[in-house]
């Protein structure tokens, strides 16, 4: 099939292997001399070891805990905060001590059972306000940054101010509920440990192998398996799996696979951050915003992992999308005695965006605006300058987007006709709620050029076949699709003899991590021009291969410690419209109507970006009003997708989406990032939507049947 229009759906790559069921994920395999393993995880919060005894292991059963790793005890990720096997100190109920190997798994969780491990427990911080407590105390953060215009200028300015309006928000946890829980096989070879599983990261868990193994590049090779879904949850994460295959493989010589049932995935994975954001916002008299000061807190849990980098992205998009006069923001992770949080669709923004949002629509009610109009006073456009000194150089269609969705969804007569029906129904409540977001695409400021630096491969058979190499996973997202279409229209080849398989560190360079919305806009493009550079060079029946390294583009230099210069190379935007309807008795929220448009630039396939769309769109509404995860001293309550509840078919409405047409420079065939952009605006819409209809205002997401009901019993009585 010869691709005419990059846009065309095209049959995806793995499809077959899927519907059919005849894809092997990683549970599926075996291998010659494999044995399993089981985790024996801390029961206690923040604990002193003071002794392990194991009990009597049968024969072919051994123990494997940190005097078998062969390098440092720490999982290589940006800090060495994070034990491979925890030999001193515990810092979080679940956290792994040793791990018990053998070929019968119901005879490893019985001796699991019988290990006891002697703790002196210690007083341990189990939320975020307490750390925060913690924090004013001591002044200790796990990380911090600061940046815009001075506090003391602000101060100056609030002084001639009408209002000063402060508010607190606060988002949960949200769990990624990937269809394929967590697994790992570590495969030995006399010369080689290979590590195979359901990932995100190649080099990620490479570089942690050969830091945790004390061994040469050539030592281990990573392989990624199909993956059933990842949405940052598999990130990080597969890095501290990884160690544990690979150190106890090494250690009893043979295959150790560590597949998690959904309970243990649920309890012990990272999380997306609990988060708490502070806003203290001067007006005039007419309501206009004069100055805006922003104070961002993350539950980290116990250790630092990439939280550092999640707080970057939240405090990046702690302004919206909204010009504000004279803004300030700052920002901290702070440690709790928890489960690590870590990556997750939105990096950071989602909270960011579900509490502006928030706090800018409850500002319109002051100055009397609806909500909407009030946000498009303050849209950035094209040429103004990013919160961070960077600028908005390339064209931004939000006014466009808005007005389409204005047309579509019958705005302000469904807001007419749903003041009429809440004023004539006493139980039932109708409300349109309304989202403007943006996502960076990429990595922040100079991360593609400093640290990532990708490298691309394509590799032409003599048969004139190309492969695609390199190090970028697709857990569903559909890049095996979108990838080969980029490949197969710039060298005018069918779809179906461009490859990809799955990749493997031996045969793949370092393409970056599959993160950050930036596989298509980045690695897309390093194989445009790889291929343009093949193409030039093609010669029929021979075999051939080209390389091509990331050029960073030409923007205001980026100063970490300052925050300042242009974060981001390019933006992707979106416009969600949610209309609802709550039942006052219950406090259930019903999904009546669900409007998007984005804009991504150039879409590489429609199906592929619809599923985006639905997908993400599902994520992010639940964030807002479903998903609810709870730690009670320290120990996640959610143990299954029952108790979590995620939405299912009858949750989730028919999505109308449009995507506009907007072509970036840099990206392949005008491509930018799009897959966390879609999740982004579903929290603050349907807020919004519910504050519509019950005409009251919250301060937090998930927002419950609970939150509602006692909410209206709050209002009831300060009414009565």
């Amino acid at each position: 099939m010869k691709l005419k229009n990059i846009s065309t759906s095209v049959p995806k790559k793995d499809h077959k292997g899927k519907v059919s069921g005849q894809l092997a994920y990683i549970s599926d395999v075996k291998v010659e001399n494999m044995v399993y393993g089981v985790l024996y995880r801390s029961q206690v919060a923040y604990g002193k070891i003071k002794s392990i005894q194991l009990p009597d292991l049968p024969e072919g059963y051994e123990a494997v805990g940190a005097e078998n790793i062969p390098g440092p005890n720490y999982v290589k990720i940006i800090k060495e905060d994070q034990p491979i096997f925890a030999n001193e100190w515990v810092n979080y109920i679940g956290e792994p001590i040793l791990m018990l190997v053998g070929k019968d798994l119901d005879i490893l969780y019985g001796l699991l059972d019988e290990v006891k491990i002697e703790m002196e427990e210690h007083q341990a911080i189990y939320t975020l306000d307490e750390a925060i407590k913690q924090k004013s105390a001591t002044g200790v953060t796990m990380a911090n940054y600061e940046f815009g215009e001075s506090l003391e200028s602000i101060s100056a300015i609030e002084q001639g101010a009408f209002h000063i309006i402060e508010e607190e928000y606060d988002a949960g946890y949200q769990e990624h509920v990937y269809l394929e829980p967590q697994g790992m096989l570590g495969i030995y070879k006399d010369d080689e440990i290979v590590v195979q599983g359901s990932m995100q990261c190649l080099y990620y868990i490479k570089n942690a192998l050969i830091t945790a193994l004390a061994c040469g590049d050539d030592d281990v090779s990573v392989v990624q398996s199909p993956t059933g879904g990842g949405f940052g949850g598999k990130e990080e994460f597969p890095s501290m799996m990884a160690c544990h295959v690979a150190v106890a493989a090494k250690a009893v010589k043979k295959s150790v696979m560590l597949v998690f049932d959904r309970s243990e995935d649920m309890v012990v994975t990272t999380k997306r951050h609990p988060a708490k954001l502070k806003y203290r916002t001067a007006l005039d008299k007419e309501g206009n915003i004069l100055s805006m000061c922003v104070e961002v807190f993350l539950d980290g849990g116990a250790n630092v992992g990439l939280s550092s980098v999640v707080l970057q992205r939240a405090l990046l998009n702690s302004a919206g999308v909204y010009k504000i006069p004279h803004f300030h923001a700052k920002g901290y992770v702070l440690k709790t005695n928890t489960v690590p949080n870590g990556a997750f669709r939105g990096f950071g923004a989602p909270q960011s965006f579900a509490g502006i949002e928030s706090h800018i629509a409850h500002l319109s009610k002051l100055a009397n605006i609806d909500p909407l109009e009030y946000k498009r006073k303050y849209l950035v456009k094209q040429g103004d300058p990013t919160i961070t000194k960077g600028n908005f150089r390339d064209p931004i269609l939000m006014e466009d987007m808005i007005e389409d969705l204005l047309n579509a969804s019958d705005y302000k007569k469904k807001k007419t006709e749903f003041e009429t029906f809440n004023q004539q129904n006493l139980r039932y409540k109708k409300g349109i709620g309304t989202s403007l977001f943006l996502h960076g695409c990429g990595f922040t400021g100079s991360g593609e050029r400093d640290h990532i630096k990708a490298k691309v491969r394509l590799y032409k058979s003599k048969d004139d076949r190309v492969s695609l190499k390199i190090s970028n996973s697709d857990m569903g997202q559909g890049i095996f699709t979108t990838l080969s279409k980029i490949v197969a229209k710039e060298l005018d080849l069918p779809y179906e003899e461009v490859l990809y398989p799955y990749p493997d560190t031996k045969e793949v360079p370092d393409s970056g991590p599959t993160v950050a919305s930036r596989t298509t806009m980045i690695v897309g493009k390093l194989l445009e021009r790889a291929a343009k550079k093949l193409k030039a060079q093609w010669q029929p029946g021979v075999e051939q291969e080209v390389t091509e390294d990331y050029v960073h583009r030409e923007m205001i230099p980026w100063d970490e410690k300052t925050f300042t210069g242009d974060a981001y190379p390019a933006y992707s935007w979106g416009v969600n419209f949610v209309e609802v309807e709550v039942d006052t008795l219950t406090g259930n929220v019903k999904l009546e109507k669900v409007y998007a448009n984005y804009e991504v630039g150039k879409v590489i396939d429609d199906r592929v970006m619809k599923g985006q769309i639905d997908g993400g769109l599902a994520q992010g509404l639940a964030y807002g009003y479903l998903e609810k995860m709870t730690s009670k001293e320290g120990r996640i309550q959610q143990k299954s997708i029952t108790d979590y509840g995620p939405p299912t078919s009858m949750d989730v409405v028919t999505i109308q989406s449009k995507v506009f047409d907007n072509p970036y420079a840099d990206g392949p065939y005008g491509a930018k990032g799009a897959g966390e952009l879609t999740l982004i605006g579903g929290a603050p819409a349907v807020q919004s939507a519910i504050e519509n209809a019950l005409k009251t205002p919250f301060q937090q997401i998930p927002i419950t049947p609970e939150v509602i009901i006692e909410s209206l019993w709050t209002r009831e009585g300060e009414e009565g």
